[in-house]
């Protein structure tokens, strides 16, 4: 048989799926997970907390970003969601270490970073709860696979196998302003392997973020269109190799504020697999991704458009090894490298609000790279206590930036080229577990961590009007130095109470520094630091389940020179306290009701704490009732209170969140 060069991956895939048409009697079964190697032993040393799927698919907005709003310390730079905010402000980043709206969290679908390779922001649109088989969230530096992403923390997604997606599955709801959300997905096993394909759609008109107050004629609802598809393979090479396929495509388009002010993200990610469970133990992936971001910036005073920022493409790659060798049952020793690569650039025009005529056209981009090179190792002794410590090396660098602008008549105005900057970088992080009782166990961690900064900070200068953030080409790697403890206690069966207490440090952070009126620029400020307090519920009484987390912390801007003005503020966008509770009932395995209340303390709007969010807390509901075999009613409530959730604040200019919005539709699947 003669497969095209184009096709053979997919040939492959078919070929492996089909393996057991072919296998005799008496061969041993093959079972394929999907998943990427078991976690290590000395996991729990660090901060770490997972979200099952049932409080995946049991989110009353049905959007990921808020499932992971129940981890203490969890935090987006707004508190939009991702059908009323700009893409480009969805960073995300854990304990008060925020600051601007570039992701200091690593995120990871199946192994892969999913921040935009330009911008840094998380596509949450894209990232259906549906498709998940669960989140762990583990807060503080990491020193392995893809680490120097992860100066705060590593938030890692697992997509479902077919156990939760075999045959069809999906949902359509409705809610009271005629929004909708609607997804499916069919998974079917083939040989030992297996296949899923899903996709999902949301759009709605929305509600209008600007108070009944501050509209004029041209203030427009916060409009969203947005859909994505996956397609993912699984299937055995061998009775303990599995290969993995994944390919994904999104677009989600967006208005905010006012009539125009339109933007739009879109994205096709592919990624590749090999997962080895021998002796020898292996974890190899490559992938790619390609990716654009459009935005018009609309005049609040005039209200025609001022900037068109009318392409941003971006494309990563990357990839990583991890290999396991056998080294004796008290150790698990991991040897890796990995390898990102992201390049972009922007095309944009200025347009004078008063003649609507062009002004200016800017171009400018880049790419960063980096090489890490990892070694950690886990020793477990006696049973009772684990020790792990680890190391990473990366070479990064920071190469090909331009920027250039012309006039409207195409003369040049600026045409700058930056010079290549490179270095190599080590971190480390070590902890240990010890496990004094069934009941209790100790834990204590220290880290170091690197983030360089993103295309966008380095290049892109933005306007929310009036105020405008200069971009900075000579801005310093952030690095980071933390430690932390913690306890965790059962005082019962199916109860468990954590709590940690944590010191962190991020020099060089990145802000946006005012430096006059209506006027920033990215900087490099001395430090940002946050010490502070996670704690930790969950339990399981009967049919009863309550999941909470609470998180105070105490953050500090340190700056001098031009950002001496911020020194000893609290870091823009960062809560001092958050809050969050959920009490679920399941009367038996197809019914489940739950409630969600949580509290989001004030912050400031901007470094010079001018201007205030208020506190805000929310009350969500969700109901799931079996109508028949595999059908399901399903209610859903958002902010039930229909509390004033203040998103930005900019000189008395005023965006809103989400108010009361009731859904009901129908389940699929359960």
């Amino acid at each position: 048989m003669v497969i095209s060069r184009k096709l053979q991956p997919v040939g492959i895939l078919v070929l492996a799926m089909a393996q057991p048409a072919f296998a005799q009697e008496g061969d041993p079964v093959i079972v394929v997970t999907g998943e990427g190697l078991d976690e290590t032993p000395a996991l729990p040393a660090y901060d770490s907390q997972t979200i099952d799927r049932e409080q995946l698919l049991s989110v009353p907005s049905g959007r990921i970003e808020d499932a992971l709003s129940s981890v203490a310390g969890f935090q987006q730079f707004r508190r939009s969601d991702s059908r009323s905010a700009n893409a480009s402000a969805q960073g995300v980043t854990l304990r008060a270490l925020g600051g601007n709206a570039t992701s200091r969290a690593l995120v990871l679908l199946d192994g892969v970073p999913m921040s935009d390779p330009f911008f840094g922001y998380i596509p949450f649109s894209a990232l259906a709860p549906e498709r998940m088989a669960q989140v762990r969230v583990t807060r503080g530096g990491g020193s392995g696979p893809f680490g120097a992403g992860a100066l705060a923390g590593t938030i890692e997604l697992t997509s479902a196998g077919i156990e939760d997606l075999a045959g069809v599955a999906g949902h359509a709801l409705v809610n009271d302003r005629g929004e909708s959300e609607a997804s499916a997905s069919v998974g079917t096993r083939l040989g030992s392997g297996f296949a899923v394909v899903s996709a999902r759609w949301d759009r709605g008109e929305g509600f209008f973020t600007t108070p009944e107050a501050d509209r004029v004629p041209q203030s427009a609802r916060a409009a969203f269109d947005g859909w994505s598809a996956q397609l993912r393979g699984v299937a055995p090479l061998s009775e303990d190799i599995e290969l993995q396929v994944r390919g994904l495509a999104f677009r989600d388009e967006r208005t905010l504020r006012f009539e125009g002010a339109d933007s739009s993200i879109e994205g096709q990610d592919a990624s590749l697999r090999l997962v080895g469970r021998g002796e020898w133990a292996f974890d190899a992936l490559a992938y790619v991704q390609a990716r654009n971001f459009t935005n018009v910036v609309v005049s609040s005073t005039r209200f025609v458009s001022v900037l068109d920022q009318r392409n941003t493409p971006a494309t990563g790659l990357g990839g990583k090894f991890e290999l396991r060798p056998p080294v004796g049952e008290d150790h698990v020793l991991r040897l890796g490298v990995d390898y990102r690569r992201a390049d972009g650039e922007l095309f944009e025009t200025a347009i004078s609000a008063f003649s609507g005529q062009v002004t200016a056209r800017r171009h400018a981009g880049g790419a960063n790279t980096d090489l890490g090179l990892f070694v950690e190792d886990d020793w477990s002794l006696l049973g009772a206590l684990t020790l792990t410590a680890g190391a990473r090396l990366d070479r990064w660098t920071i190469r090909d930036g331009f920027y250039s602008e012309r006039d409207a008549d195409g003369l040049p105005v600026v045409a700058e080229t930056y010079p290549d900057r490179t270095g190599w970088k080590g971190s480390f992080r070590g902890g240990l577990l010890y496990r004094a009782s069934d009941a209790l166990a100790l834990r204590a961690a220290a880290y170091t961590g690197l983030r360089l900064p993103t295309l966008n900070e380095l290049y892109r200068p933005f306007v929310v009007f009036p105020v405008v953030t200069q971009a900075n080409s000579a801005l310093q790697n952030e690095t980071l130095e933390g430690f932390e403890a913690g306890i965790e206690l059962s005082p019962a069966r199916q109860v468990t109470l954590s709590l940690t207490g944590f010191d962190n440090r991020v020099k060089d952070a990145i802000a946006n520094v005012t430096i006059g009126t209506n006027l920033r620029q990215r900087q490099n400020i001395d430090a940002i630091h946050a010490r502070g307090v996670e704690a930790g519920l969950k339990a399981e009484f009967g049919r009863l389940g309550l999941n909470a987390s609470v998180a105070w912390t105490d953050a500090e801007a340190q700056g001098s020179g031009f950002a001496a003005a911020l020194d000893c503020n609290r870091p823009a966008q960062t809560p001092r306290f958050l809050a969050g509770a959920t009490l679920s009932y399941r009367p038996s395995e197809d019914w489940l009701f739950s409630a969600t209340l949580r509290h989001v303390g004030a912050q400031f709007e901007d470094d010079l704490e001018t201007d205030i969010l208020p506190s805000a807390t929310t009350f969500d509901a969700y109901a799931q009732i079996p109508l028949g075999r595999q059908v399901a009613l399903v209610l859903r409530g958002e902010n039930l209170t229909d509390e004033t959730i203040v998103t930005r604040n900019q000189g008395g200019s005023i965006d809103l969140g989400v108010p009361r919005t009731l859904w009901a539709g129908l389940k699929l699947g359960l």
